[in-house]
């Protein structure tokens, strides 16, 4: 009854609703660059997209020609994380990826069509995930990314915001949990696991060969891989190690971050 009584008083014409509701999603990746008998070179990459210069109903695009995160209004029958996979999916061709939701962005004049609320979303996969990637639906191009280019890039609405915000997430999955393992052979050197947290951190305890080869061997979650070397990032045998399954203490890696 007192619902009842409530929902009598109330009058929604008194509130003003948003214009739209969206979702963009944030997919990182790490590519590598080999060379025999070195430390590999990775660098961490984001996918945007480039925007059409119509919609798909052949008007003009708002923010067209300007790099952006996938993503696109939420449907009535739809959540946000729902919409999120499908905008993924629809614009890049891209499916099958964890996303996590990390942010609400509601500014005032965010986007020049009015109030639109948008919910955003990151996950961070192998390449080979984004492999076949192919701009669709409301996107002309799709490509990879890195950071310091995004820098340059004068990016739709408020997208290198959500961005800057996505690093973060990334940065602390990478330190914080044994996420790097997707980036890394089943066996490999300190040099390589060093190479994918240097994506995201210059911390001294990561940066400094000797300082992080000292602390791989003190990782309660990290084995050596008993009589087991590789050459590749070395001409001399390098000791071989792997992940153990294990709940562990944050940070992992460094002190601080």
């Amino acid at each position: 009854m007192a619902n009842q009584d409530a929902l009598k008083q109330y009058n929604p014409s008194k509130y003003k609703t948003p214009d739209g509701y969206t979702s963009d999603i944030a997919v990182f990746t790490i590519t590598s660059q080999t060379a025999n008998y070195k430390p590999p070179k990775m660098t961490l990459k984001l996918m945007l997209i480039k925007r059409s210069k119509t919609d798909s109903e052949c008007n003009p695009n708002i923010e067209a020609n300007k790099w952006a995160l996938p993503g696109g209004f939420v449907q009535p029958n739809e959540t946000a994380f729902e919409a999120a996979k499908r905008e993924l999916e629809e614009e890049t061709g891209v499916r099958h990826v964890h996303l996590k939701h990390f942010g609400v962005y509601d500014t005032p004049g965010r986007d020049p069509r009015g109030w639109i609320i948008s919910n955003a979303h990151y996950a961070v996969v192998p390449e080979h995930f984004l492999a076949d990637r192919k701009a669709n639906d409301d996107a002309a191009e799709v490509e990879l990314f890195s950071l310091n280019d995004i820098k340059q890039m004068d990016l739709a609405f408020d997208h290198k915001m959500i961005v800057s915000d996505a690093f973060k997430m990334i940065k602390n999955d990478l330190l914080q949990t044994t996420a790097a393992k997707n980036f890394l052979p089943e066996l490999f050197t300190y040099s390589e696991l060093q190479a994918v947290l240097l994506t995201v951190s210059n911390d001294p305890a990561i940066s400094s060969d000797q300082a992080f080869a000292r602390k791989i061997k003190t990782l309660p979650f990290l084995e050596e891989a008993k009589g087991q070397t590789t050459t590749r990032t070395s001409k001399k045998p390098t000791q071989l190690y792997r992940f153990i399954d294990m709940d562990i203490v944050k940070p992992i890696y460094t002190a601080r971050y």
